[in-house]
């Protein structure tokens, strides 16, 4: 990994390849504007002042129109790269004129796959939010939906509130993933409990796991540095929208509860997984036993009447070999009803 200190280029680190273009939506307490287009100067007039503006910026390809957005709005060098670094951890920043918050947005298809995740980043200045997303995605609809309706009179608020608003969407998509692997580890629970262990079910265990882990990295740093913004004594978070923020960080609280309810229940599994593994192994080793029991004496009489002694009686008596096998047939049925009341055979697992 290269110093990113010693370099004045900025370079998108994922591997998307949507094409940059932007969304925006200008309003104030009377109306909403809104515009989208791919090169910045089409929505640069619309940035006046007087009106909030909640610019969305999917797709992180076109380095050059991510530098100039975040000149105009007087962002800068370091916070760029880590916008355009997909593999950065979740975090929250205060800087002298605006905040910077960066997280992923998760997405679970099946439970049998892996979290798909889209790198986010939310700016919040005095009067805008910047939203840079590397993919095409509807995920924040719901909220220019209601700036559309001005639901709970979001048009009439301050940007705070608008980021406060967004913190809030990512917290409970995290909410809904956690609850959907959660689901997937009570019902893995149940199918150990009442069957059979096997290799299938230690790869679902696996690929829970890693669906934890993935989510527990994008949380947690959330949960240390949330704290930031509740304590803050910057303009822009004003008392007057702290209750929202602390709803927020309730609502990470949870998330990370869950989070640890997941862990101890996937510890609890391996265990079960294990124990299964053991006794089936044990079920295994006691049939072996049974049939080395039995063959062991059958086999000992063979090799004795297999030697190649000049005298032996048995083989010059003409019932001979009827009498070995009944010998056999006998030791292996007694052998086998001893072993069938020692209740051997029925052993339960």
């Amino acid at each position: 990994m290269k110093n990113n200190l010693l370099t004045d280029k900025l370079s998108y680190t994922g591997e998307s390849e949507t094409p940059t273009h932007f969304h925006l939506c200008s309003y104030n307490g009377k109306d909403l504007q809104e515009i989208s287009g791919k090169q910045f100067g089409e929505i640069q007039d619309c940035l006046t002042d007087g009106r909030l503006h909640w610019l969305q910026i999917h797709g992180m390809k076109n380095t050059e129109i991510i530098r100039t957005i975040c000149a105009y709005f007087q962002i800068d060098f370091l916070t760029m790269q880590d916008i355009l670094n997909f593999k950065h951890p979740s975090k929250i920043e205060e800087r002298d004129n605006y905040n910077v918050i960066i997280s992923k947005i998760s997405s679970l298809a099946d439970a049998a796959d892996d979290i798909n995740q889209i790198h986010v980043c939310l700016i919040q200045g005095k009067n805008f939010v910047l939203t840079f997303l590397e993919e095409e995605t509807p995920f924040f609809e719901d909220v220019r939906q209601a700036l559309t309706k001005n639901v709970l009179r979001i048009r009439e608020r301050t940007s705070d509130f608008l980021l406060s608003v967004l913190l809030n969407s990512l917290v409970s998509n995290y909410l809904s993933i956690i609850s959907s692997i959660d689901n997937s580890l009570e019902d893995l629970e149940s199918e150990l409990l009442n069957t059979a262990s096997n290799q299938d079910i230690g790869i679902q265990i696996r690929l829970l796991r890693k669906q934890y882990l993935q989510i527990k990295q994008t949380v947690y740093p959330l949960k240390e540095q949330h704290t930031k913004l509740l304590r803050s004594e910057s303009v822009l978070l004003p008392k007057s929208n702290r209750a929202f923020f602390n709803d927020v960080s309730d609502h990470i609280l949870y998330a990370t509860q869950m989070i640890d309810t997941c862990r101890e229940t996937l510890s609890s599994l391996m265990d079960l997984y294990i124990s299964n593994n053991d006794l089936h192994m044990n079920d295994i080793m006691t049939r072996l036993t049974i049939v080395s029991t039995i063959f062991i004496p059958l086999t000992f009489l063979v090799g004795v009447w297999g030697m190649n002694f000049k005298w032996m009686p048995e083989l010059d008596w003409r019932y001979g070999y009827a009498l070995a096998w009944g010998i056999m047939i006998a030791i292996g049925v007694t052998t086998s009803i001893y072993l069938k009341k020692k209740k051997w055979k029925d052993k339960k697992r």
